[in-house]
């Protein structure tokens, strides 16, 4: 006979639940419904708007485009060190927001380790647009790399294995055989890493500014907006928090079973 949930967990559990919830039913419920449309159509936040898709779409290319490889050689490379460098891909999901923009700033700034270089090649980062990408990129892209892993740990090599002994070559057995295999999970870690990377803020607003149609994100305009029109930075946290609950309910725990996988 299966045991049902403890009585002494069921209290604190809803307070959990509570706590959770009821920031998120206060803007669903305080939103200004009313004139939802004509704020969320007003030049300010579609100028945001349009760089916030902008952006976290660079964010997302250069993730898969970096975070690919990456996942393959922590989920199959045999370098010494893979633990550290795992831990190196994760510290970015737990720095607080502000210190991974001072890092931004001290790595790639004019004055960071690699600003001359960066200056001899032409390359500004530090407020401007390419700069709002190189910080959603980040502290997003962890998110693509862990899922990625956990799939590629999980994955039956024999499959490729197979492959190989056909004749399919290391590029081959990748593009028709391991791909494919793991395309459920590199898609929920692709929604994932667009996701954060279209609310990212505190990295962006410290590396790149809040610069009107060049940095201004939407994240950017809500903190502007919550000193002069409170209801305006409601909606378009309405607006973010649909996004982000489209993409976690279309996942449906795929990026926690990718967890499972991993361990």
């Amino acid at each position: 006979m299966a045991r049902g949930t403890p009585p002494v967990l069921l209290v604190p559990a809803a307070a959990a639940v509570l706590l959770l919830a009821v920031p998120l039913a206060g803007i669903v419920t305080r939103a200004p419904w009313g004139d939802l449309g004509e704020r969320l159509a007003s030049p300010r936040v579609s100028q945001a708007l349009g760089l916030s898709l902008l952006v976290s779409g660079w964010a997302l290319v250069l993730s898969l485009l970096l975070g690919i490889p990456l996942a393959w050689v922590l989920a199959r490379g045999s370098l010494r060190g893979k633990a550290l460098l795992r831990s190196l891909v994760l510290l970015p999901m737990v720095l607080p927001p502000t210190v991974a923009g001072v890092a931004l700033l001290q790595g790639f700034g004019r004055a960071g380790l690699v600003g001359e270089e960066l200056r001899m090649l032409g390359i500004t980062l530090p407020f401007t647009t390419a700069g709002a990408v190189v910080a959603a990129t980040f502290i997003s892209m962890p998110f693509l790399v862990i899922t990625l892993e956990g799939a590629l740990t999980g994955l039956d090599i024999r499959y490729e294995e197979a492959a190989a002994t056909m004749g399919a070559g290391t590029l081959q057995t990748l593009r028709y055989v391991t791909l494919p295999m793991v395309l459920p999970s590199l898609l929920a870690g692709a929604a994932l890493t667009w996701a954060r990377a279209l609310g990212e803020f505190g990295a962006t607003l410290t590396f790149a500014g809040n610069l009107p149609g060049v940095t201004q994100t939407l994240p950017l305009q809500v903190y502007l907006l919550m000193q002069e029109d409170p209801e305006g930075a409601t909606a378009v946290s309405l607006l973010l928090l649909a996004v982000a609950g489209a993409v976690l309910f279309g996942l449906r725990g795929r990026w926690l079973g990718a967890f499972a996988r991993r361990g």
